[in-house]
C-alpha cells in the first residue's frame, strides 16, 4: 500500500465542502540557561530523570504549553449547489468550515500556524484559547513555501511559549506534541525526537520527525521540548492510513520564527529565483552514466524558454552539482541555495549534462525574485 505524506488540518465540512484554516505568532525570545560549553542546560525535571534513569514530570510544563495552545477554525461563505438553487435562489450561499491547530508566540495576540490551515480565502477566522474565550482572528500573511501562516487577535497579556533554538535539537530527547487531534482540544501527547533535519527531496524544508502522536488536526500545534520551549511547529505525517503510526514532522522553530518575523514586519516573504523549473533526485545509475562519484544533485525536470536559468545556458537533464561553490545533496537544497541567493545578483552554477556531446560545464544565471510573492492581508 502506497505510504503518503498528509496534511495535518482537521477538515470538518459543512454543506459537503472541505477547507482548512489556521494562525500564527511573535514572541519575544527568551534565552535558555546554558552548560559551560554553550548546550541549553537541562530543567531540573529533566536531570532529576537523567540521574534516576525515571521520565521527568511535565505536567507543569504542559499546562503552560496548553495555556499558549489554540484551537482555530475557519469558515468561507460559498454558493449554494444548485440542485438547490431553485428553491433557495441563486444568490444562497453555505458555510464551509475546517479546524487546526495554533501557537501563542506573543503577549500582545500574534499566533503562528500552518498555511494550509486557514488558506487565503477564508471568510472568518476564530481563535478559541483554552480557557474557551473565542476571539475573531485576521491574517497577517501566510508562506506556502514553508507552510507557514500568522494571524493576530485582539488581546493582551496573553502567555507565549519561549523559542528553543531548534539547530540544538538531539536526537530521543523528550518532546510534546500540542494540539486539536479530530477536534479534541489541547490533546498532549508525549514521544522523542526520532530524526534531526529529515529532508523532503523534493521540498525546501527540513524537518523534525517524532513519534509523538500527532493526527490530523494537530497542523499548526506546538512541538515543545523539556523546558517547555517551542521546538517546531507540527505539519505532516508519514502513514499508510492517513491517522498516526508514529512518523509525525513539524517545521524548526528556526525557520518558523524567521518566516513569522519577515510575515509580521513587510507581510511577504522575499526569495531567489533563476525560474520556474522543477527538479528529480539523481540516482546511481544516472551518477554512474555522467561521471559523478555519487548519487548527489538536482535533475533539472522541466523549464521555461523564458526562465532565466534557460537563458543562461542550462537545459532539461542538466543536472546541477554546485550553486554559488556550494555542493548540490538533492532537489530540496538547491531549492533553498537558489532561494537566499541576493536578488539581482549572479550565480554561478556548476552542472553536467548527460549524452555524447555533453559533460560538464558552468553557467551564470541571473537571480530574479520569486514569484508569486506572499501578498500583505
Amino acid at each position: 500500500m502506497r505510504k503518503t505524506l498528509v496534511a495535518l488540518v482537521l477538515l470538518l465540512p459543512i454543506a459537503g465542502f472541505l477547507t482548512g484554516f489556521i494562525i500564527a505568532g511573535r514572541a519575544e525570545s527568551q534565552a535558555p540557561a546554558t552548560t559551560g560549553d554553550g548546550r541549553p542546560a537541562a530543567s531540573p525535571a529533566a536531570a532529576i530523570a537523567q540521574a534516576t534513569g525515571a521520565l521527568p514530570n511535565l505536567s507543569d510544563i504542559a499546562e503552560r504549553a496548553i495555556g499558549a495552545s489554540v484551537n482555530i477554525s475557519s469558515t468561507r461563505y460559498v454558493q449554494i449547489d444548485p440542485f438547490f438553487q431553485r428553491y433557495y435562489g441563486t444568490d444562497a450561499v453555505q458555510p464551509q468550515t475546517s479546524l487546526g491547530s495554533g501557537v501563542v508566540v506573543s503577549a500582545d495576540g500574534y499566533v503562528l500556524t500552518n498555511s494550509h490551515v486557514i488558506g487565503n480565502a477564508a471568510d472568518e477566522i476564530r481563535v478559541t484559547f483554552a480557557d474557551n474565550r473565542e476571539l475573531p482572528a485576521r491574517i497577517v500573511g501566510t508562506d506556502d513555501w514553508t507552510d507557514l501562516a500568522v494571524v493576530k487577535v485582539d488581546a493582551t497579556g496573553l502567555q507565549p511559549l519561549p523559542w528553543a533554538d531548534s539547530s540544538q535539537v538531539r536526537v530521543a530527547e523528550w518532546v510534546l506534541a500540542i494540539g486539536n487531534p479530530f477536534s479534541f482540544s489541547q490533546t498532549v501527547t508525549l514521544g522523542i525526537v526520532s530524526a534531526v533535519n529529515r529532508e523532503d527531496p523534493m521540498s525546501p524544508r527540513g524537518f523534525i520527525q517524532t513519534d509523538a502522536a500527532i493526527n490530523p488536526g494537530n497542523s499548526g500545534g506546538a512541538l515543545i521540548n523539556s523546558r517547555g520551549e517551542l521546538v517546531g511547529i507540527n505539519t505532516l505525517i508519514y502513514s499508510e492510513t492517513g491517522g498516526y503510526q508514529g512518523i509525525g514532522f513539524a517545521i524548526p522553530a528556526n525557520m518558523a520564527r524567521n518566516v513569522m518575523d519577515q510575515l509580521i514586519r513587510t507581510g511577504e516573504i522575499v526569495r531567489g529565483s533563476i525560474g520556474n523549473l522543477s527538479y528529480r533526485l539523481v540516482d546511481a545509475e544516472t551518477a554512474r552514466i555522467v561521471g559523478l562519484p555519487e548519487a548527489r544533485g538536482a535533475r533539472i525536470f522541466q523549464m521555461y524558454r523564458s526562465d532565466p536559468a534557460y537563458r543562461a545556458g542550462l537545459l532539461p537533464n542538466d543536472i546541477i552539482v554546485r550553486f554559488n561553490g556550494e555542493a548540490v545533496r538533492d532537489p530540496g537544497h538547491l531549492q533553498n541555495l537558489v532561494a537566499s541567493a541576493r536578488i539581482g545578483s549572479t550565480a554561478t552554477v556548476d552542472a553536467v549534462r548527460p549524452g555524447r556531446n555533453g559533460g560538464a560545464f558552468t553557467a551564470e544565471v541571473p537571480v530574479a525574485r520569486l514569484r508569486p510573492a506572499r501578498r500583505r492581508f
